[in-house]
């Protein structure tokens, strides 16, 4: 039950991030456009650069938990390389008991606040070109909402390692 549910959760993550990967093709042509524009017409825009900055951060809060679910983050273990798999289960369930879930806990709850906030006043950024900003925000908050649901499926994968009866 632990471990199919943790599948499913990557699995998730995983088809998510594929998707939100695509956010690169709008990028690509944004900054194309803007590059073609600049050079080739001495004709900047007012809303490229801007515009393929949104779209980046987008692309990387999005993610998050794919990157994670693909066990993709840097992390330092050297300790827990040494370790057989059951107590290096302990410590995962450990460290993202006391670390993870709390912080993420916390910026999921923050950045719901700020988008919401955000999407109440309709929120445009401060430039000339002035886009609505708060679909960023609520999607920062989506990024870290599908990360935090990761560290669920990593906290239950860990959790059926270690209580498995022949995990080490």
């Amino acid at each position: 039950m632990l471990e199919t549910t943790a599948t499913a959760i990557s699995q998730f993550n995983r088809k998510t991030g594929e998707w939100f990967s695509l956010l690169m093709l709008p990028m690509l042509f944004v900054a194309v456009y803007e590059v073609f524009m600049r050079y080739a017409f001495n004709a900047p825009t007012s809303w490229g650069f801007e515009l393929t900055i949104f779209i980046y951060g987008l692309h990387f809060i999005l993610g998050y938990s794919f990157t994670d679910s693909h066990n993709g983050h840097v992390r330092v273990d050297i300790f827990s390389a040494r370790l057989s798999a059951r107590p290096r289960a302990i410590l995962e369930i450990v460290t993202l008991l006391v670390i993870f879930f709390p912080f993420m806990t916390l910026m999921t709850i923050f950045a719901g606040k700020f988008a919401f906030y955000s999407a109440s006043m309709k929120e445009l950024a401060s430039s000339s070109w002035a886009p609505p900003i708060w679909p960023v925000k609520i999607m920062m908050c989506v990024g870290f909402l599908l990360l935090w649901l990761q560290g669920l499926g990593n906290l239950l994968h860990h959790l059926h390692i270690a209580l498995a009866p022949k995990a080490d």
